[in-house]
């Protein structure tokens, strides 16, 4: 067939059959919704078509697809990314779909090998997922001998009290924690996690280095949860600082205003000035005004009512919401070292200044969800719904562009230089993945309570991951399992 012939018999199809666009058949229209891309500024009324799990078209005009939903009146946006969460199981990404989310990685504590991190999806996940090389797991497993399967299953627990969280390393062992780190890396790592408050009394200055050196050659951003001093010491912020302006590694500080307490307005102008000095600095928060940890917790062992400014009455057993006195707070500590705490420290000044902030993201720290009889705080249930009904719709703190941009795009970013995949993240342009999520900017809300944590946030309308139904008319689908897991690696 001659090319002037070719071009000839194509020119009569798209006459008797309509133009290419027209005719084109995507898997999955979304149309009429409002669609906003944090990235190119783009909002506005549009249509969506998806096909082979990607975001195939943006058009003005209506598209053809094998399935056609009709958003209008709703919100179309990238789907959230959770960089802060340790609840990687089913029970906890069926509340995080709901909630909007449709990537929930373990940052902060990590995990080592890296695929330990999907223990408990063996029978596939709802949404991706990953982690960052584990410094803690790999010190645990090197000074206590833990298996990091079983605890990462949550088959064995994790004895707070013992030589990983109290004794200073050798020589020998970090040059061992080095190597395990190169591998962690490796394997695919999205970063190195080092929950550093809970090992403070143990990691000295050069082991800290050692572990910066290791991100930086890599280009690995450390996710760190800062040493804590008495509320509001910035001495925990200014070693990471100098650290990584002694080395060059990317970082990002954890749970901004539960480290700075009243010194948040001062943390987030350290970490400013910091950035225009070149250092490549990030942080986050998550807008729920209490912590949570176990009660073994390194910093229970330091003179914690003081460092938090609260008191017994201020914390309460995460599994049955009961507060302490004294003999309940010795006794627990000795018999159940390894159960959850929710500490109400945070004020909401502090909260609402961390939300403000430009460039700081939006994470959940959601602790593992197993099963519905054990109680959880609620950050990792409502954190998404809580933003953009409370703090966007309630009390206009936050425009609803920029408070998407803290939830999608700016996780993205932080992530690309360690993982390409996180480029066609975070986005709702041409070409990107079809991780969507499409919510009622009118209805959105949190409803999870400290009290009654199983309660899934309303608004989220459809979600979709890799281009298929997670959630469809505001319910979970429990068959669904288009998720994967993200590493370095991940094409």
């Amino acid at each position: 067939m001659s090319d002037l012939f070719y071009r000839g018999f194509i020119g009569l199809v798209v006459l008797l059959f309509g133009t290419a666009a027209g005719a084109a058949q995507y898997d999955i229209v979304l149309q009429g919704g409002r669609v906003i891309d944090p990235e190119t500024g783009r909002d506005g009324v549009y249509a969506v078509g998806i096909a082979d799990g990607r975001i195939a078209a943006i058009s003005s005009e209506p598209l053809n697809g094998a399935e056609t939903l009709d958003v209008s009146g709703l919100v179309v946006a990238p789907g959230f990314i959770d960089l802060h969460t340790h609840s990687p199981t089913p029970l906890g990404f069926r509340y995080q779909a709901l909630d909007g989310v449709t990537t929930s990685l373990e940052l902060e504590a990590g995990a080592f090998p890296i695929a330990t991190v999907g223990a408990r999806l063996q029978e596939g996940s709802a949404l991706h997922y990953g982690a960052s090389t584990g410094y803690l797991t790999i010190r645990l497993e090197l000074m206590q001998g833990t298996n990091l399967a079983e605890m990462m299953s949550g088959q064995g627990g994790v004895d707070m009290g013992g030589p990983a969280f109290r004794e200073r390393a050798s020589a020998q062992q970090r040059a061992a924690m080095r190597s395990r780190l190169e591998e962690g890396l490796a394997q695919g790592g999205l970063g190195i996690g080092l929950p550093l408050d809970y090992i403070s009394v143990a990691v000295d200055a050069e082991e800290l280095q050692m572990v910066f050196e290791v991100a930086a050659a890599h280009d690995a951003p450390v996710f760190v949860h800062i040493r804590r001093g008495m509320a509001g010491d910035p001495a925990g912020l200014v070693e990471i600082i100098d650290m990584a302006r002694k080395t060059g590694a990317p970082v990002h500080i954890c749970h901004l205003q539960h480290s700075a307490m009243k010194g948040t307005g001062e943390f987030l102008a350290m970490i400013r000035r910091a950035r225009e000095q070149g250092i490549d600095i990030t942080t986050e928060m998550f807008p729920y005004n209490a912590g949570t940890t176990a009660i073994s917790a390194a910093v229970f062992s330091r003179d914690w009512q003081a460092i938090f400014d609260i008191s017994y009455q201020d914390v309460e057993w995460a599994a049955t919401g009961e507060r302490f006195d004294q003999a309940t707070w010795e006794r627990k500590r000795r018999e159940e070292p390894e159960g959850m705490v929710i500490h109400h420290y945070v004020k909401e000044a502090w909260t609402r200044k961390a939300v403000q902030e430009p460039g700081v993201m939006v994470v959940t720290d959601g602790t593992p969800a197993v099963s519905e009889e054990i109680g959880v705080p609620p950050q990792g249930i409502g954190s998404s719904a809580r933003v953009l009904g409370r703090y966007v719709r309630e009390k206009q703190v936050l425009d609803l562009p920029t408070a998407l941009e803290k939830m999608t795009l700016l996780p993205a970013r932080r992530l690309e230089s360690v993982a390409p995949v996180f480029r066609r993240k975070g986005r709702l342009q041409e070409g990107a993945d079809a991780d969507i999520t499409v919510f009622d900017p009118d209805g959105i809300i949190n409803r999870t309570t400290y009290r009654e944590p199983f309660q899934a946030s309303e608004g989220v309308k459809y979600l979709l991951v890799n281009g298929r139904f997670v959630v469809r008319e505001g319910k979970f689908l429990e068959d669904a399992r288009p998720g994967r897991l993200l590493t370095g690696r991940t094409p």
